[in-house]
């Protein structure tokens, strides 16, 4: 019998002021946490020095961890354009520092993150909370961001196997 090997992902949920972050490893069916945090960039200071602290942070944060696979939530678009683009920016970093990294990064709409996880695309921020702490009890979190990062994790343990599983079926 092959035994499966266990996959680290990370998720992230971008942000200009934090960005957060979580570990989770998946073997088969099983999910583990491992470790999750924000990174944060100084708002007093010019755009491109609070992008380099978000990509040192980041880049830190893969050292520390080694993941073999990165998931970033997609941004929405709001009313105040700068707003967005800005966000636009800090997300362009979370997928930048992964693929830097050599990690395949995936991407999954908000809606998509929260259908993974409590079952329905739209929710509350605390019943993804919830959820997360139901699948993996062990989970801490200093911030939403980190909870929200967490959550996208677990949307792409969800999303790889099943694309594993289409795979495999194909192959029979």
């Amino acid at each position: 019998m092959l035994q499966e090997r266990t996959i680290r992902i990370i998720g992230i949920d971008p942000g200009l002021r934090r960005t957060g972050w979580g570990v989770v490893e998946t073997v088969g069916n099983s999910l583990r946490f491992v470790a999750s945090g924000t990174v944060t960039s100084d708002n007093k200071l010019d755009l491109a020095t609070r992008l380099r602290q978000l990509h040192d942070g980041l880049t830190d944060v893969l050292r520390s961890f080694g993941p073999d696979e990165a998931a970033v939530e997609q941004t929405f678009v709001n009313k105040d354009a700068v707003a967005t683009l800005k966000l636009g920016q800090a997300r362009g970093i979370a997928m930048l520092v992964p693929s830097l990294a050599g990690l395949p990064v995936a991407e999954y709409a908000p809606n998509a993150v929260k259908k993974a996880v409590i079952g329905v695309g739209h929710g509350e921020k605390a019943q993804i909370h919830m959820m997360v702490k139901v699948l993996m009890p062990k989970a801490t979190f200093d911030t939403d961001d980190a909870a929200d990062a967490l959550a996208i994790a677990i949307c792409h343990t969800h999303h790889r196997q099943s694309a594993h599983a289409r795979a495999a079926y194909a192959n029979l």
